[in-house]
């Protein structure tokens, strides 16, 4: 477990006992880091580290923790027994609050969370507002949204339902910056915009 530089509100540290993912995104930052250390033979097929799961625990002090910011956790390829371990890593760990992310978020009900954990999907597009539906109801969770990248508006997206927008651009190389129209279409009162958006735009403030 790192600590790190990732841009969303009060996060101390990454933890990844899972690198990998399937998803094949074409703006995929993880793909890359690992492919340059050649942390593992195949990004697409995720491997699972069982000697890093009790790494919060070895954190005392109370932390903001990044689960999977190496892989997706309900990428194809993830056995479910590799998430019971980290859940209950979670539940053992109750001074830390765990926050999860990702594009498959229907998967979330076939779990058991501890309150400690929030729970988030991302959502590039108006369209894929049925993976915010997905997390809208989870009663025992705070929930969040990651709009990064942002690839159209959000005029007729509802957030309502969900505790934290986070926005940020795509920040590949030659990617292009996203129009301030659809970053100010976002309407929720908690919206964290990140530094890759705030530096082109630095009329953007942050609600929390």
């Amino acid at each position: 477990m790192n600590k790190t530089n990732i841009d969303w509100p009060g996060l101390g540290y990454s933890w990844n006992p899972i690198v990998g993912c399937a998803n094949n995104c074409p703006y995929c930052y993880a793909r890359k880091i690992s492919n340059r250390f050649k942390m593992i033979p195949d990004f697409t097929k995720p491997v699972f580290f069982p000697e890093r799961i009790d790494e919060p625990c070895r954190v005392t002090k109370p932390a903001t923790i990044f689960v999977g910011s190496m892989c997706d956790i309900f990428s194809e390829g993830v056995k479910s027994s590799w998430i019971h371990h980290i859940i209950e890593t979670a539940k053992i760990c109750n001074q830390h609050t765990f926050m999860f992310l990702t594009k498959k978020p229907e998967n979330y009900r076939n779990y058991n969370w501890p309150g400690n954990c929030y729970l988030g999907a991302t959502v590039e597009h108006y369209e894929h507002s049925w993976r915010k539906v997905e997390i809208q109801n989870l009663n025992n969770n705070k929930t969040f949204l990651s709009i990064e990248p942002i690839f159209s508006d959000f005029y007729a997206f509802d957030f309502k339902g969900i505790d934290l927008i986070i926005v940020g651009a795509d920040s590949s190389k030659g990617a292009k910056i996203p129009p301030l129209e659809w970053v100010k279409s976002i309407n929720h009162p908690n919206i964290y915009y990140k530094a890759n958006l705030r530096k082109h735009y630095p009329e953007l403030k942050n609600s929390i």
